[in-house]
């Protein structure tokens, strides 16, 4: 599974890609299918359309493809990203 980078210091929350993201929840087995996606404006993050598939996505931020929602979390260590259903 794909790694959110590290903070950089105390105060910064660790990020993920939204294409690493999408991986990640499982909605496209590859990167390519991933980047077409976002490209051809399928993708929304935050209730906006998201054509940038290498958009930092920090805790708490929503996903949404194909009427489904999801929202971006880390597991406690911030070693981990996973997607809930919101």
């Amino acid at each position: 599974m794909t790694r959110p980078d590290a903070p950089d210091g105390p105060d910064e929350a660790p990020t993920l890609t939204l294409g690493d993201a999408l991986k990640a929840a499982g909605l496209f087995g590859t990167g390519g299918q991933a980047k077409r996606a976002i490209q051809a404006g399928e993708v929304r993050v935050n209730g906006e359309v998201e054509t940038r598939r290498k958009r930092r996505l920090r805790a708490g931020d929503e996903i949404e493809v194909d009427g489904e929602t999801f929202t971006i979390e880390f597991d406690p260590d911030g070693l981990d990203p996973e997607a809930s259903d919101a």
